[in-house]
């Protein structure tokens, strides 16, 4: 296939229009006239999966590779080092950011994961109402989204509302209508925001939260005549016992 077609396929399942201003979704490296001869689909890329992958294929991933001012190429450092591995090979890279948390992601982790009954949605939050206990709650979060510990600030014994980011959402908390709000990233100074408001926050990893974009994506893709793979991304962070 051409590259123009696959964009096109991936612009109107989720349009890129509809990414945040700060944002980098899109074509990052390629060219659009060329033939694309696989795609690779994963949370992020590195440099394992362009020399694995063969010449021509198209990587479509979640964060962008390129993101806010690149004012040098210097190929012995990241991101650049992965541009010129990926020039080399004639390889391709498309970014589904923050259009996709809008229209598949959010909603994704919300109800197939998490299992909760959606009850409205926001650009980028997904709310729903019942009664949780905090213990119940947190086993679950960790059972489903794998979590190595829970780190939540504000706790409360009985939850009623629950509003959902994936990713690093601790900048909408101020949005939030809801007793807890579960996202990753959450910094410290935001947890003292939160504990100010008397907002639950439950930190349910970027990385933990945000690893089923490849398999939504891979589904999305089975309509076009091309193979599609998934890699799977490797969270940076490492978790250890003393």
């Amino acid at each position: 296939m051409i590259l123009q077609e696959i964009y096109n396929h991936l612009n109107t399942i989720s349009p890129f229009e509809l990414q945040e201003k700060w944002d980098n979704s899109g074509l990052i490296v390629g060219d659009l006239r060329r033939e694309v001869s696989q795609i690779v689909v994963s949370l992020d890329i590195d440099e394992a999966m362009i020399e694995e992958a063969k010449e021509g294929t198209l990587f479509v991933v979640h964060h962008p590779l390129i993101f806010g001012k690149l004012s040098e190429l210097d190929f012995a450092a990241y991101p650049a080092n992965l541009i010129e591995k990926l020039i080399l090979k004639r390889q391709s890279l498309i970014a589904m950011h923050t259009n996709f948390d809008q229209t598949h992601l959010n909603r994704y982790v919300f109800e197939k994961v998490l299992g909760f009954e959606l009850e409205r949605q926001e650009p980028f939050l997904c709310y729903a109402r019942g009664e949780w206990h905090k213990e119940a709650l947190y086993a679950h979060l960790q059972e489903k989204l794998g979590l190595e510990c829970i780190k939540s600030v504000a706790p409360k014994e009985k939850i009623t509302s629950i509003a959902l980011c994936t990713g690093a959402g601790a900048s909408l908390m101020d949005e939030v209508d809801a007793d807890c709000f579960l996202t990753g990233d959450i910094k410290y100074h935001d947890a003292m925001k939160a504990e100010s408001l008397g907002l639950m926050m439950v930190d349910v990893g970027h990385y933990e939260s945000e690893r089923f974009f490849a398999e939504i994506m891979a589904e999305e893709l089975k309509v076009l005549p091309i193979l599609a793979i998934i890699a799977n991304s490797k969270n940076p962070f490492h978790f250890e016992t003393l």
